[in-house]
């Protein structure tokens, strides 16, 4: 066992009995560094990443690989979702000296951490158009003992170019709505008018933007907005990107047509999910968008809550396929834990095997359009290949019948999988994705009429205040995991605990959580904002192996610290009365007038800020 065995990240202890000699993030890995003249090697991963486990398996369980790393550099392994700060910096750098960006990702740096060279996946051996692994690590070895004055020059060159990022000056004005009809102009430009979502594939769900969507229909009335997002919610609901079976979705489509997922479920997604979900369901009154909401907490609920009232991460997209469990050797592989073949229908289900097989388009081949590798094989990837009315006609049949006996053999097929060998689950609880899924739970009680999710988002913002929040220094942390914390907490922690604690109150969850969200504030700005008072960085000043303090200026897969903050001043402005509040929003949305009204699209959750202060303005 390497030195990641003392940690509690469940992605470094995946790499504890690596045969690379890891260091965690620290001092330590820095000083071996320095004393023995060596390269740094970063890896940057999270658990429930694909590619990480397969450049694992291929690489880094590799005594051959190994021993190149243990020889030539320091090699230093990083959880993104437990260190987002260091995640962001060389992620920065990697998509600006290579034009893309992902996990795995592989960065080289000098002892004093600046980074000369990164990208992501590498092959052990030359593929896919990549260089090999092991003959990139000779290389950079080489060149650093060969050329250590260019080495060092690029370096410091490389990380000037990332400067600028860190800085930003004040805007003179809050844009006014006619940023929003350009931002909403770009999405309908992008949209897919025959599967839904923007662009093609991979396809994300990336559900900002259809908040952001929502807002601007509500706040204009246009109709095509709200058929975006109603088009786009139904493809979601219907493809195999949605578990049909367990609850909830998955990380994001490899095709177009939402069709094939990359498995791993994430509890961020899931809570955003639900939220855009449920403004569906208020902006259409259609109970269908409400059953997806409600589904998806079952799940969240069912496999992702902590005993004591937090939430997990995440689920693995890998598992040990069912015929192979207990076999020596045998490998997880993607989806095995969610793919069907016909002749377990048929053997679960009996006579009702025909109804579901046609539901879902299952073949006795298998039914994945987007499997060139065979990876799949004769298994089925569930989506809704018919609808209930065109069952009831191929089986003769009523609509109810239909329904009903799909409800049954759901349940058969959920009881049937829980006997199969599960994903791994990331037990780590962080502070932001729970004020997420509060803010889903409490909206989703307030909306359904729901008590019992209201008392789940109740319980999940006790645990966070009473196992996450230090009374004593006013301080949150980011991480909790087997009874402790760590890692203080960062703008985005902050931001989305106060939106839990916000939704919260607005349910009637009790008028404590909004004096919490007030005191929550008070300390983002006080460890966060930055020398104008407008904006907040991503980290808090004074940790020397931090090289840059940046501002997140993208709402990717999770909304960005600034954004969320916001909205939750729009939002204690309306609670509480005070204009103050409302004011301070305003500054914020002002000092972003380059992005609103040139890169809309970029930034949908602050643009759906944007919305919410020209609503509320126009008593809207």
């Amino acid at each position: 066992m390497n030195r990641l065995a003392q940690e509690l990240s469940p992605y470094l202890l995946q790499h504890a009995a690596n045969p690379v000699d890891w260091y965690p993030w620290g001092d330590e890995a820095c000083a071996a560094a320095r004393r023995d003249d060596r390269p740094i090697f970063l890896s940057v991963g999270y658990s429930t990443c694909h590619w990480c486990h397969v450049m694992a398996h291929e690489s880094f369980e590799s005594d051959a690989v190994a021993a190149i790393l243990n020889r030539d550099f320091v090699c230093i392994k990083v959880d993104r979702e437990e260190r987002p700060d260091i995640d962001r910096i060389y992620m920065r750098f990697v998509q600006a000296t290579t034009g893309s960006g992902g996990w795995p990702m592989s960065v080289w740096l000098t002892p004093d951490l600046k980074p000369f060279h990164g990208g992501t996946y590498y092959p052990p051996d030359g593929r896919y158009g990549r260089p090999g692994f092991t003959d990139l690590l000779r290389e950079i070895a080489r060149v650093w003992h060969e050329d250590r004055a260019g080495v060092a020059g690029s370096a410091d060159a490389l990380l000037e170019r990332l400067r600028p990022a860190a800085l930003r000056t004040d805007g003179r004005f809050v844009p006014g709505p006619d940023a929003l009809v350009a931002a909403c102009r770009q999405f309908g430009s992008a949209f897919d008018r025959v599967h839904g979502g923007f662009g093609g594939a991979p396809k994300f769900p990336r559900p900002s933007e259809l908040l952001l969507l929502l807002a601007e229909w509500r706040r204009t009335g246009q109709a095509p907005l709200l058929e975006m997002v109603t088009a786009t919610l139904d493809a979601m609901a219907a493809g195999g990107i949605r578990d049909h079976v367990g609850g909830g979705f998955h990380r994001y489509s490899v095709d177009a047509a939402w069709r094939v997922p990359h498995f791993e479920k994430m509890l961020y997604d899931q809570a955003q999910l639900v939220l855009a979900y449920l403004e569906a369901a208020e902006a259409t009154h259609e109970p269908r968008f409400a059953d997806v909401a409600a589904d998806t907490l079952r799940y969240v609920l069912r496999d992702l809550s902590a005993p004591d009232g937090g939430f997990y991460s995440a689920e693995d997209a890998d598992s040990l396929p069912p015929d192979l469990a207990g076999e020596a050797g045998a490998h997880k592989a993607e989806g095995a834990f969610y793919l069907w073949r016909t002749g377990e229908l048929d053997a679960l289900l009996g006579t009702d095997a025909a109804l579901v097989s046609s539901r879902f388009g299952m073949r006795p081949d298998g039914n994945a359009p987007s499997d060139p590798q065979g990876e799949f094989g004769d298994g089925n990837l569930l989506y809704e290949a018919h609808s209930v009315v065109d069952l009831a006609r191929q089986f003769a049949t009523t609509e109810a019948d239909v329904a009903s006996r799909l409800a049954g053999a759901r349940h058969a097929m959920l009881m049937a999988r829980t006997r199969r060998p599960r994903p791994q689950l990331d037990d780590k609880i962080l502070a932001a994705w729970n004020g997420l899924i509060i803010a889903a739970c409490a909206r989703a009680g307030r909306v359904l009429g729901r008590q019992d999710l209201l008392d789940a988002a109740a319980r999940a913002a006790s645990f966070v205040h009473a196992r996450m929040w230090d009374p004593a220094r006013q301080t949150l942390f980011r991480r909790y995991r087997n009874g402790s914390v760590g890692v203080d907490a960062f703008a985005e922690d902050y931001a989305g605990v106060i939106w839990g604690a916000l939704e919260l109150a607005e349910a009637g969850g009790g008028a404590h959580w909004l004096e919490w969200a007030r005191a929550l504030q008070a300390r983002q700005d006080e460890l966060f904002l930055d020398e104008l008072g407008v904006e907040w960085y991503a980290t808090a000043a004074g940790d020397p192996s931090v090289l840059l303090r940046l501002k997140d200026d993208y709402d990717g897969a999770e909304p960005s610290a600034g954004s969320i903050a916001a909205r939750n001043l729009l939002t204690l402005a309306r609670l509480t009365g005070e204009p103050a509040w409302r004011t301070r929003a305003g500054r914020v949305l002002a000092a972003a007038e380059d992005r609103l009204l040139g890169m809309g699209r970029a930034v949908p959750m602050l643009t759906a800020a944007l919305s919410m202060f020209h609503r509320d303005r126009a008593g809207v």
